[in-house]
């Protein structure tokens, strides 16, 4: 305050002293006057306060140093390395510390500090902690209860309670809680809240009384005495009457005049108990909806009156409804690079309109689906400023973009890919106007991969959006080799073994065009309904890796007018599909809150050479827990996931081999091989078998003349191969619990049911069953090196599921861990399953042989001698032995992926 040439003033001399003892930088202050012949000077002498150069912790293990950071920033104790040291915030933290120890049953715990000096100018602080006994729960116990039982009440009590399993009686109460005497307030609260919702409007609770004892006794996990404190709980309570609730009515409201309208927003219905909570959430619903209608700052006051006679409560609402509110401006900080008119365009409010917090809500949840931005969330990111004079509201959301552009190297081991390699970039703000570019490729032992495609949202500025991809990729569909390179060993697979898979590689190239539209009608609170049309046009080729499955793919009648090999060249797929989506999740990628919904029906017919139709249905909801219960606080996560698909070929032919549903892997039953899980079929083929003597030399045609070869019978014989089905059932849950950023841990359960539910989808084609029933088979009489008297089978003209492998439920349970790199940006997990349902049967070899059980016809093939009745034996020994068909129990697999 004062200055030089200033009048002295001995008042402004003190104010200038207080001001400068206020800054809190100084331990002492001293101002003198000197006198001179021309004016006076004014000399300040201070000390300052010494800084804060270490700060120490010793003694504490209950908490970390950034718990107490973290307390301190709550508490705002502002004590910290390189500030300046103040013995007043030096106490305070020691209190905001003891608080922080009590809290974890350090209730006795003493603090010590000490100050040293550190020359010229600087301190260091230590807490000496002696932490103390821990004092955890000891026996809680109730007064005056009459109605509802101790262990009701103790439910109630969610900070003190005894951690066990909810509601299993004799496990209910396995460890104690740590002791927490400002949570006692709040426990004491909610076993009032208990009664309230039971129907005890005037339950009171009184201060409950506590009783410190030394812990006694052995612990019955370690066998050994046990240790600290127990703090026994006595709670008083007044239960009162019962009462049911009579009416809820209604005052004050004159925008919404109907009354049954705001009726509706309490779940409650007369004449049940009485219901404190319910109640609550009723005001809460009644609160948005009128927040719908732009009355932000409505009042609803409940007014009850009690009739003892009829032992009734009945509640008048006294609506204070205020006036409504325009929104006046809508603004935006933080967009770097996105535009304003994309996020203008996904807000369902705009300027000039009556406010409605619905759609505010949904207007944050389109933009958080966008993925463009950080998630946001309605009361951290968004501001309302009210203009109560001209009944307006400014709206200002606070957004941090992400990165747009993504350029990134991925790799790793899926069931799918195999071991893979892969290059991406992809943008989803392309220019910051909200279009969609991405180029991908990825090589792998099971997969070549190559797309590009494009997307613009809003087509024309209307919210049309239309996408085109072009993709060249092969695919290996090799389960043996799946398993392999999953589980880092290599598959000698038998013969036999080999059989039952249905190994074959595709080379497919195409494009896909997409467009889809919101349905504004369909908003609803919490979601976003889209309809969607996509045309795809492919040209494939099929190769097969084994006999059975070239049989099976060559044999179905899948391509009109084309047989054999023929029909594995060439397949031109032209399907258009009509979809249905609806998405309520808070973010695109790890949902912690929402559901969505997903229906498409693919009709490949139309300017193709295959005809088929495949309705798909996906669900998926997730909900945020803490512990086993719903909470919107919560962080651990559980979401489910039910699938449905069907497949089948129409006009005269079946659905492609290649489209038919092979279940089993990361995408669905985690605990199973990839493409494993599903019902097996025989095949009939035509083998030819060496005609052999008993001394195991093979029968020559001419002994004379070895080049013509051996004498070979044509047998026929059921080969068994898996098949698909053409209709899937999936269920999978998960609990998350992140660990750290990135880092989460998950329990899981995995159900699939595929089957085979038309016996039509294995229709062979004529062409392909006449090429088998057409042949000779046997070699009953065999006269100078050639073989007479053969005959035909009747093969049937389809194929059938082998017995006891259709409708066959396979379930996996486990663990799993999930890590997120963001330098390859790809999931790793690492899961364990232990699959309690599965496949586990033998099929006896009476099925694979035709005619070779009592009948035994099988042995008039043969000639009748002993090279005829030697090779009878070694054939039915070969070929009809029991297919073992033995599903894992448990895996144990790293893979780069995601179930859902």
């Amino acid at each position: 305050f004062s200055h030089q040439n200033d009048l002295y003033d001995p008042e402004v001399v003190e104010r200038d002293f207080n001001s400068l003892w206020n800054t809190g930088y100084f331990d002492n202050i001293r101002i003198e006057r000197v006198d001179t012949p021309k004016c006076v000077q004014l000399v300040i002498y201070v000390k300052e306060k010494p800084t804060i150069r270490e700060i120490n912790y010793k003694g504490v293990s209950t908490v970390t140093q950034s718990d107490i950071l973290e307390r301190y920033k709550k508490a705002k104790v502002a004590i910290s390395v390189e500030s300046q040291y103040d013995p007043t915030k030096v106490k305070r933290a020691e209190v905001v510390l003891k608080e922080l120890l009590a809290e974890h049953g350090h209730q006795f715990a003493t603090i010590r500090t000490e100050v040293k000096t550190i020359p010229p100018a600087s301190v260091s602080i230590t807490f000496n902690v002696k932490e103390g006994p821990t004092v955890k729960v000891g026996k809680i116990k109730f007064d005056g209860n009459h109605n509802l039982s101790d262990r009701t009440l103790r439910r109630a009590m969610k900070n003190l309670k005894p951690i066990g399993i909810p509601h299993s009686i004799i496990l209910e109460n396995l460890f104690a809680r740590t002791f927490d005497a400002a949570k006692l307030d709040e426990d004491t609260e909610r076993v009032r809240q208990a009664y309230r919702d039971r129907g005890y409007f005037k339950a009171l609770t009184s201060e409950p009384t506590t009783h410190i004892r030394d812990a006694g006794g052995l612990n019955p996990f370690t066998l050994r005495p046990s240790k600290g404190k127990r703090v026994d709980i006595l709670m008083p309570v007044e239960e009162g009457e019962r009462y049911r609730l009579g009416s809820i009515t209604f005052s004050g409201n004159k925008a919404v005049t109907n009354t049954r309208v705001l009726r509706a927003q309490f779940s409650q219905k007369d004449g049940e108990w009485f219901n404190a909570t319910l109640f609550g959430k009723g005001l809460d619903q009644l609160r948005k909806s009128y927040g719908e209608l732009g009355y932000i700052n409505m009042v609803g006051t409940p007014e009850p009156k009690i009739d003892e006679a009829n032992k009734t409560i009945s509640l008048n609402i006294d609506i204070d409804e205020g006036k409504p509110f325009y929104v006046s401006r809508i603004e935006f900080t933080g967009n770097t690079i996105t535009r304003d008119k994309v996020i203008r365009r996904e807000l369902m409010l705009e300027e000039g309109q009556v406010y409605n917090s619905r759609l505010w809500d949904l207007s944050i949840l389109r933009l958080n689906q966008l993925n463009y931005f950080e998630t946001l969330k309605a009361d951290q990111d968004s501001e309302s400023r009210q203009n109560a004079d001209d009944g307006t509201v400014d709206l200002l959301l606070k957004l941090k973009e992400k990165g747009k552009n993504s350029i990134g190297l991925n790799g790793g081991i899926s069931g799918l890919s195999g071991t893979f390699i892969g290059l991406n970039y992809s943008t989803n703000n392309f220019l910051g106007l909200g279009e969609t570019l991405s180029v991908q490729a990825n090589i792998g032992d099971l997969s070549r991969n190559l797309s590009f495609g494009f997307t613009e949202p809003y087509l024309r500025n209307k919210p049309i959006s239309l996408g085109i991809q072009v993709f060249t990729n092969k695919t290996d569909y090799n389960p043996a080799k799946s398993y392999g390179i999953a589980n880092n060993q290599s598959q000698n697979l038998t013969n036999a073994q080999q059989s039952l898979l249905t190994n074959y590689n595709t080379a497919t190239t195409g494009l896909t065009v997409t467009t889809s539209r919101p349905l504004q009608h369909l908003w609803s609170r919490s979601g976003v309904a889209r309809v969607g049309l996509s045309y795809s046009l492919s040209r494939s080729s099929v190769s097969t890796f084994n006999d059975n499955t070239r049989n099976v793919f060559q044999s179905l009648a899948f391509r009109s007018g084309v047989q054999g090999l023929n029909q594995l060249n060439g397949i031109v797929t032209s399907v258009l599909t009509p979809s249905f989506t609806f998405s309520s999740l808070d973010r695109a990628v790890g949902p912690h809150n929402g559901k969505d919904f997903n229906v498409a029906v693919q009709v490949a017919g139309l300017g193709g050479n295959v005809k088929y139709y495949s309705p798909q249905m996906s669900y998926r909801q997730f909900f945020p827990m803490k512990g086993l219960k719903k909470n919107r606080e919560g962080h651990n996560v559980f979401g489910y996931r039910l699938q449905f698909a069907h497949v089948a070929g129409f006009g005269g032919e079946v659905a492609p081999p290649t489209n038919r549903i092979y279940s089993g892997g990361d995408q669905d039953i985690r605990g199973f091989d990839v493409r494993s899980a599903g019902p097996y079929t025989f095949i009939p083929t035509r083998l030819m078998f060496n005609l052999t003597n008993p001394d195991g030399n093979t029968v020559p045609r001419d002994p004379s003349n070895p080049a013509l070869g051996n004498v070979q019978i044509p047998l026929p014989v059921y080969r068994m191969v898996s098949i698909g089905g053409d209709t899937s059932v999936t269920a999978n849950a998960e609990y998350r619990i992140p660990i750290v950023s990135q880092v989460t841990f998950a329990f899981f359960t995995d159900f699939n049911l595929t089957f085979d539910a038309q016996s039509s989808q294995l229709r062979q084609s004529v062409a392909g069953q006449a090429t088998i029933a057409g042949a000779s088979y046997g070699c009953p009489t065999f006269i100078n090196g050639s073989c007479f008297g053969g005959q035909s089978v009747a093969f049937p003209t389809q194929l059938h599921v082998v017995p006891g492998t259709n409708f066959v439920p396979r379930m996996s349970n486990g663990v799993e861990l999930q890590v997120i790199l963001p330098i390859v940006n790809a999931p790793f997990r690492l899961y364990y399953a232990y699959n309690s349902m599965r496949l586990y049967k033998s099929v006896p070899q009476e099925l694979a042989v035709p005619n070779s059980g009592p009948n035994n016809t099988f042995k008039s093939f043969f000639p009748n001698s002993d090279a005829g009745l030697f090779t009878y034996q070694q054939a039915v020994q070969f070929y009809g032995a029991d297919y073992q068909l033995r599903e894992p129990r448990k895996t144990f697999r790293l893979t780069v992926s995601t179930t859902f």
